[in-house]
This record gives structure tokens, sequence and C-alpha cells, in this order.
């Protein structure tokens, strides 16, 4: 009996788990269903070939990063193992304690100046997921290794519709020098396939969303989405073809999947039609399609991700909620400053209490996507159980610009959870990585600057 990898069941039987609903122009990817689930015999073989949950479901992996480091001595956890407390940037965590892990004393050596001057906002964004020192340039000889998220697409890619998937929040200058001498390049991407190529990554709701769902430029699929119409219309009679030769509870499942992404078109239509209507002249340079509104756009992006994994359109993702050095303000927050521009603060204790602020924006945020990843199903368990979800920066305090005892949070059910787990400082951010690429199934060696991956995760 053959193991179809991309479908997840015994090959030429059931409901494929990468079944599709096919219409005009449009493909809508299945969340998992009890009829593709498999024998238990074929999902133990599935599991053994490597980047598999023991009961047989693909392992996913993504990497949020997040710019401007933190104000460290408010992010940190006070006591480590399972006996810590949680500290006043990270509180919003509380709620999904036994889903994550933080990470301290992890270090980005190669994000160091290490001879070549200022640059740290870009050299934290280049390094954090390759572990390469970067070229200092500002032309195109570009220079910087594979990144980790990559790394595992050359080798595991090919099990899905999308090798990988980059997401981001802000778009970031694509030629010239952003930092210091460095390349806008380095400070725009953490995503790349090679030593000088960046995997774009898109930052509009509904580029990702048609990226998602197969509604490409120039199809009367993406015509009709941009008069506000639904995709999923054009595929209702194949859904309720398929509805057929499903039970009761696969049914639930994909009318709570239609539904879901229904409401996920929705949110995307209305940033569309609110770009659509006059701007004041703050507003005015806002690009078309961008919720207006921070929080909105980084929820938006994160549910996308949650898409592409339920429906393991990929398994790969990383997700930049904004460039190196962004300087973007807070308006919901009530910060008119910018973020950068904040966290030099030089020990301005009003500055400070607003950049303790945004890190736990960027906490309550990522709580959000983790217990969204934890309610939906999968199996007998959640689709979080079959996640690693790095949340991250590539600098540690953004006053200092230090690249040691980086802030790290880690999700999902691949490793044991609730700890604070605390490293020897120095340790190779890296060594994470070589643990996640392991996990997921990779044949990995070394990586960047690390040569071994982490004892501490089992």
């Amino acid at each position: 009996m053959s193991i179809d990898h991309q479908s997840e069941r015994p090959s030429g039987t059931g409901v494929s788990r990468r079944a599709v609903l096919r219409g005009i122009g449009a493909t809508i990817a299945l969340p998992w269903l009890e009829a593709a689930s498999g024998a238990p015999i074929v999902r133990a073989a599935a599991s053994a070939a490597g980047g598999y949950s023991p009961d047989g479901f693909p392992m996913r992996m993504a990497f949020v990063f997040t710019p401007n480091g933190v104000h460290y001595d408010s992010w940190k956890p006070e006591g480590s193992g399972s006996d810590f407390a949680f500290s006043e940037a990270l509180k919003p965590l509380e709620s999904v304690r036994q889903h994550i892990n933080v990470l301290t004393g992890l270090t980005a050596d190669k994000a160091r100046a290490n001879g070549d001057g200022p640059g740290d906002h870009a050299r934290a964004s280049a390094t954090f997921l390759t572990g390469k020192q970067a070229r200092k340039t500002s032309g195109n000889d570009i220079d910087i290794g594979i990144s980790a998220d990559q790394f595992a697409a050359l080798q595991l890619g090919h099990r899905t519709r999308l090798p990988s998937l980059e997401l981001g929040c802000e778009n970031g200058r694509r030629a010239g020098s952003c930092d210091s001498g460095y390349a806008c390049a380095y400070s725009s991407n953490i995503s790349w396939f090679d030593e000088d190529t960046p995997m774009p990554k898109i930052v509009n709701p509904a580029t990702a969303f048609d990226r998602l769902f197969g509604a490409g430029e120039g199809t009367e699929s993406a015509r009709r989405y941009r008069r506000r119409s639904s995709i999923l219309d054009y595929v209702l009679d194949d859904a309720r073809r398929i509805n057929a030769q499903l039970g009761s509870g696969d049914k639930g499942r994909l009318d709570e999947y239609q539904t879901a992404v229904r409401e996920i078109e929705r949110r995307v239509q209305r940033a569309q039609e609110l770009n659509d209507q006059p701007s004041a002249p703050s507003d005015a340079a806002a690009p078309e399609g961008i919720p207006q509104v921070v929080s909105e756009h980084i929820d938006l992006m994160y549910d996308m991700m949650l898409l592409a994994f339920q429906t393991d359109s990929t398994r790969i993702a990383s997700y930049m909620t904004g460039t190196a050095g962004s300087n973007r303000a807070f308006p919901e927050l009530g910060i008119t400053e910018g973020h950068h521009h904040l966290s030099h603060h030089k020990g301005n204790e009003d500055w400070i209490a607003k950049i303790k602020l945004i890190d736990k924006f960027h906490a309550e945020r990522f709580a959000r996507f983790v217990q969204r990843l934890s309610e939906t199903p999968e199996g007998e368990g959640s689709l979080l159980d079959h996640c690693m979800i790095l949340h991250g920066s590539g600098l540690s305090d953004g006053n200092r610009h230090n690249h040691e005892n980086l802030p790290v949070v880690m999700a999902g059910g691949a490793f044991e959870t609730g700890r604070h787990i605390a490293h020897e400082t120095e340790t190779p951010m890296c060594s994470l990585y070589m643990s996640m690429l392991r996990r997921m199934g990779c044949d990995v060696a070394e990586f960047g600057d690390a040569m071994n991956p982490l004892a501490t995760l089992s």
C-alpha cells in the first residue's frame, strides 16, 4: 500500500486530504476530514517517513519576526522551568501558557558588527533565519545564507501545493541603502532562497487570499473578487457534491471551515472598501487594500497562515509583522510616535512606557493566534498540536542594539511546553532552528553558526 504524502491517505481510497473544490479559476483546499484519515497502519507509515506527528499528521513550522527588539527588563520572565511567572510584556500569553515555551539566552552572533560597524537593524533581520554574516553593501552584491524556512522548503516543499508562504505587514524599500550602508533587501526580508535571493513577502491580505485559493490575476474569479463577489460562490456546487460523501462530523467541520473562509474574505473586502473611501491627509499613503488599523492587519495575516496550515496548502511559513527598523506608529494604543524612534529611549520613562505597550501588543496578537490554532480541530487534537511557531526578534533590547538574549517564544505541540527555558548566553539561535528542522524531518548536520540542536527541547 503506497502513501500519498500530499494527501495523507492510502493512494486511491477515500476523500483526499489535499482534496480541492474546483470552481471557475478558484481552488479551495479542504481541512482534515475523517474520511481522509486512513487506516492506523497507513498513518503510522506516514509518521515514520519523517515530518509527521506520532498520530500521522504533518508537522507545520512558522517563523514570526517583530522589529526593534523589546524592553528586555520588562520582557524577561521570572523563574525557570514550569515554575515561572510571565513578565509584564508577556502577560497576554498567560491564557495559552500550556501551549508555549519562553526561551532566553539565545544569541545571533552574526548579527553583531564583527568589524562591519553600524547597521544592527539590517543585520538583525538578515541574520534572523540564516545565522550568517551579511555582506555590507548597498548594491547588488548581496551575500547572506539560505534561511531556515527555505532550507526546509527545499527538502519538504514538494509535499504541498505551496512550498512555503511568506507574509508581512510592511513592504519596505526594495533598492538602495536602508541602514548604515546595508542594502534595503536585508531590512525588508527574513526569508532567503539562497545567498542573494530574498523570497518576497505578501503584505496585501487580498493577494494572500488569492495565493491560497487560486484566484490569480486576470482570471474570472479575480475579476469577480474585485467586484466584491465571494470566491466561494463558485464552488458551492462542488462543496455540496463532496458533502454527500461525508459523515456528520466531517460535514460539520466543512461547514465551520467554509464559514471561517467567508469571514476572512469579508474582512479582506472590508479593508479594500475602506481604502476606496476618501482618505484624510495622514492616511493618504496607505497602500490599497491594507487594513488601516494595525491589529486588524496583523491578525488577518495570522489568520491567512492558519488557513494555509489547516488546508495543508503549505507546511512552512515566515511572517514579518514589520520591517527591520520599522518606524510604524500605533494610534490604537495612543502612540503616535514611531516604534524605532521610541526604541531609542535612552532611559526616558515616557518612551519606555510606550515601548512596553508595543511589546505587550505583539504578545496579545501572538496569543490570539496560538489560541485560534488550539481551537482548530485536527484529528483527536488540534492544529496547534501539529505546529511549531516561533515568535521573536533579531534584536534583544532595542535601546542597546544587542543580539544576545534574544526575545523568543515558541508555541505548538512538537516539544514539551509550559516552560521558561533559560539557556547560557551565547547559545546559538541556529541551534533552535536545527531542532525545528530535524523535527520537520529535514536532513541537517549543521545550520548557520550552530553545529548541534538544543538539548533542552524534547
